[in-house]
């Protein structure tokens, strides 16, 4: 598929989640949803896992939802995405879908809490059954809507509600979770990691998997300048960082090949992405200057092992 994103044209397709949500200023959320949702005129029914999307846009008897939403739990989101695929498959049958109805997409909503954790089991089991639909993972490292606690996606070093940085420990002191490989191991026909910074990957990857037949799942970075303790300004640039260090590679995987969307020329140093949020402030200090050095060494195996599956030397 050679879709090349056009901003215009996507300003003009239908705007399926609405301004004047409660999201914090600086949120990726917002943004990230919006990137995708602009990238289809296909009828698209949203499930939504618990979590800081879910409170924020749909507060009775408000609503942000311009298409058929459903809020689902933490760990249930695939599972309530695969028994609407099957009530799908089941009209279809019976000759009852008719017109834009035949086109309609079923993209799931959850983040790490509800991805990497909490919805594993029922993410897994989807893939494997090939159930028809787009699962996103709006990352932003941990259980932001009850007070950032740590999750299997944050990083090594973050200091959390339950992995505070003290003079024990420097924080979470162990590694993040590899989900997109262990997605991958499922041989789904398509899945990608991404940014909203680097937005014209973010949408072409958006489109490729909302039109791919079959399990396909984004992960895509999402800044929350409330917890990572950031100015809600530099959300963007911490995705740029995130990039440009290697910490977040822009990756894809389609039928079982990876391939690596971007490879910085000038990689920087972790510590550029680590430094405009105070969650990870105690690594620049004597305490913490270990856990940095061992991050430092963690993002560079995984590149390495990311350069060697994409075949890369």
């Amino acid at each position: 598929m050679n879709f090349m994103p056009n901003l215009k044209t996507a300003s003009l397709n239908p705007k399926l989640i609405a301004g004047g949500h409660r999201l914090c200023p600086g949120c990726g959320l917002g943004v990230i949803v919006k990137q995708i949702l602009s990238v289809t005129t296909d009828p698209v029914i949203v499930v939504n896992a618990t979590g800081c999307l879910e409170i924020c846009t749909s507060a009775f008897p408000q609503t942000s939802w311009r298409t058929p939403w459903i809020h689902s739990l933490f760990e249930n989101t695939a599972a309530v995405a695969s028994g609407i695929d099957a009530a799908r498959k089941a009209f279809e049958r019976k000759n009852k879908l008719a017109g834009k109805a035949k086109k309609m997409k079923i993209i799931a909503f959850a983040g790490d809490g509800g991805t990497y954790d909490i919805g594993l089991q029922a993410l897994s089991g989807a893939i494997e059954r090939g159930t028809d639909f787009t699962f996103v993972c709006l990352d932003n490292e941990g259980y932001m809507n009850t007070g950032y606690q740590r999750s299997s996606a944050s990083p090594l070093g973050a200091a959390t509600s339950t992995s505070p940085a003290g003079k024990i420990l420097a924080g979470k002191q162990t590694a993040r979770k590899d989900i997109l490989a262990i997605v991958a191991a499922h041989h789904l026909p398509y899945a990608a990691q991404a940014t909203p910074a680097n937005h014209l990957d973010l949408m072409r990857k958006a489109k490729k998997a909302i039109d791919t037949k079959g399990p396909s799942f984004l992960n895509v970075f999402s800044p929350c300048p409330t917890n990572w303790k950031s100015a809600s300004s530099v959300g963007m640039e911490i995705c740029k960082r995130a990039v440009e260090t290697n910490f977040w590679p822009l990756v894809e995987i389609e039928n079982g090949k990876w391939k690596i969307n971007y490879q910085p020329k000038n990689r920087l140093p972790i510590a550029e992405f680590l430094k405009e949020q105070k969650r990870f402030k105690h690594l620049f200090k004597k305490e913490g200057s270990e856990s940095q050095k061992r991050l430092q060494i963690e993002v560079d195996e995984r590149w390495q092992n990311l350069l060697q599956l994409a075949e890369i030397s």
